[in-house]
Parts: structure tokens; C-alpha cells; sequence
């Protein structure tokens, strides 16, 4: 399914387990949702709202790279998020999204969730963020990948949406 299997999570591994098989599944589900899609597809809107398959790829590989790298790790944002004026355009990733080929759109989101899982693989749980909060309270890697899994699932249940409007495709 798009360069990535959708498995389900074990029912009884440990909680660094379970936490990485869980965000993993829910990876899978949105590349599933966008597979076999050229740009149209990935571009089609379903009004009032603006969002679309392809924007919600750029959108969660932006997520993945800005949570795991830049806040977890501390490292300085790469391209293409680094040149962008977010005070300009705060919904760039999603509004360009509809100018980018569709299988760079779910490379870009494969790439970003490979180091993600690189970048995590072994870390302790417990383990804190170089990045803190407005409070100035630093995240734990298990808080960062809760956080991720309920985004990813979040916008997954828009990609079923997206994906029905698209061609009538239901389901997991």
C-alpha cells in the first residue's frame, strides 16, 4: 500500500511498541487513501472545504519533520519548510500541495516518516525535547508521538472523505 504495509498493531508489545505500530498503521492508512492518485485526484477539493489529499500529505510529512526533527532533536529546519513565510501564508504546505507531482507529494511524506522512525528508533520514552513549549517545558517522546498519532488519525478520517469524492473509494 503505497510504499509502506499496513499492519496491524500487536495487542500486547511494550508501550515503545505499541506507540510506534500505532503511528505506523496510521501512516499507512493515508498513503493508502492517496495510492494510485495523479495530481487531479490528489488535488480535488470537496467544497466548502479546502483541503485535499495532496495537501494533507505535505501537510503531515511538514508535522513529522517539525515535531521529530526540528523540536524533539533541535536540528534547524531543512527545505522545503525552511524558505517558507509562515507569517505570510500559514497554509502553505496545503495550498501548494496542488502544484507538486503527485508521487513527490507521497515520497515527501514516505521520507519524512522514515526519519521519524530513524530518529526515534531505540530512544527512551521518557526522553525530552530539545524544543520547549510556550512554557518553557520540554515534551517527552512518548507526549510527541501520541500527538502524532492523533493528528495522523485525525486527518486521516478528511482523507476518507477526500478519497470518496475522488472515485467512490470507501474503507480502511
Amino acid at each position: 500500500m503505497g510504499g509502506m504495509d499496513r499492519i496491524d498493531p500487536t495487542p500486547a508489545a511494550d508501550e515503545a511498541t505499541t506507540l510506534a505500530q500505532f503511528l505506523d498503521y496510521q501512516r499507512a492508512t493515508l498513503l493508502g487513501k492517496a495510492e494510485g492518485l495523479d495530481a487531479a485526484g490528489l488535488s480535488r477539493r470537496l467544497p466548502p472545504s479546502t483541503l485535499t489529499l495532496g495537501g494533507l500529505l505535505k501537510h503531515l510529512a511538514l508535522v513529522e519533520e517539525h515535531w521529530i526533527q526540528v523540536r524533539f532533536l533541535g536540528r534547524p529546519e531543512q527545505e522545503p519548510w525552511v524558505s517558507v513565510s509562515w507569517e505570510d501564508d500559514p497554509d502553505w504546505e496545503f495550498r501548494t500541495a496542488a502544484q507538486d507531482d503527485s508521487e513527490a507529494l507521497r515520497e515527501l511524506y514516505r521520507t519524512a516518516c522514515d526519519h521519524s522512525r530513524a530518529a526515534v528508533a531505540g530512544v527512551d520514552l521518557g526522553a525530552l525535547s530539545a524544543g520547549v513549549n510556550r512554557a518553557g517545558e520540554h515534551w517527552s517522546l512518548r507526549w510527541i508521538l501520541v500527538h502524532l498519532i492523533e493528528e495522523t488519525a485525525r486527518h486521516n478520517g478528511h482523507a476518507d472523505l477526500l478519497r470518496e469524492a475522488v472515485d467512490g473509494t470507501v474503507g480502511e
